[in-house]
């Protein structure tokens, strides 16, 4: 039965439901259950969550050479910035949580780009939509080496992959791809540490 319908739920209440719902896992009834949680819950938790849904937004951008997400009084990134880290090595990923999977694994030292998804003509998704020629600007104007493409092993990550080789094949630069360790039809975010470690391990030319 839709909340809606029932006529009893104040107007915030079923608003709240509504944009719950329209969260990534999150169905009516998830949203239902959080609403009525946070509705019992402390003025000071609910206060602190919805400041930090503002700040998320306000204190937020993206670093201006890898474009994953930064602080605000921060760019480049905290990873650009590390003069500890191989610049020669270029790791690839769709989504800003992609480089949080692989920080955790803990042996990858190179920088990354993230392209803020992948190419799917299916949802009118192409090149251009993603952060892809400033990553063959990236690749073109620096001392790279070796491009790391670690898309998502589906359709769309296999799609991104092919382009960004085709893009780079033929030049100075080493393009290789994840191991098959991930498995397919997942995504990276999901992957553990030691399947993480394996695949970058063994990574081989495309």
């Amino acid at each position: 039965m839709n909340l809606k319908s029932v006529g009893t739920v104040p107007r915030p209440v079923q608003r709240l439901i509504d944009q719950l719902s329209r969260l990534p896992g999150i169905g009516p009834k998830s949203a239902s259950r959080l609403t009525f949680y946070l509705l019992r819950a402390a003025d000071e938790q609910t206060t602190t969550l919805a400041e930090a849904l503002v700040l998320l937004k306000s204190d937020t951008s993206f670093c201006s050479i890898c474009y994953n997400i930064r602080s605000s009084d921060a760019d480049p990134c905290a990873v650009c910035s590390d003069v500890n880290r191989d610049t020669t090595t270029l790791c690839v990923v769709e989504e800003p949580l992609d480089v949080m999977a692989i920080e955790r694994a803990g042996m990858f030292d190179g920088m990354y780009h993230v392209l803020h998804g992948s190419i799917s003509p299916v949802d009118g998704i192409g090149p251009d939509d993603l952060k892809l020629n400033q990553l063959l600007d990236r690749v073109n104007s620096g001392d790279v080496k070796e491009v790391v493409i670690a898309t998502n092993p589906n359709l769309s990550g296999e799609a991104t992959a092919m382009y960004i080789y085709q893009q780079l094949s033929g030049g100075r630069v080493r393009v290789t791809r994840l191991a098959r360790g991930l498995p397919v039809g997942g995504d990276l975010e999901y992957a553990d540490e030691i399947t993480l470690v394996r695949a970058l391990e063994g990574r081989q030319d495309m």
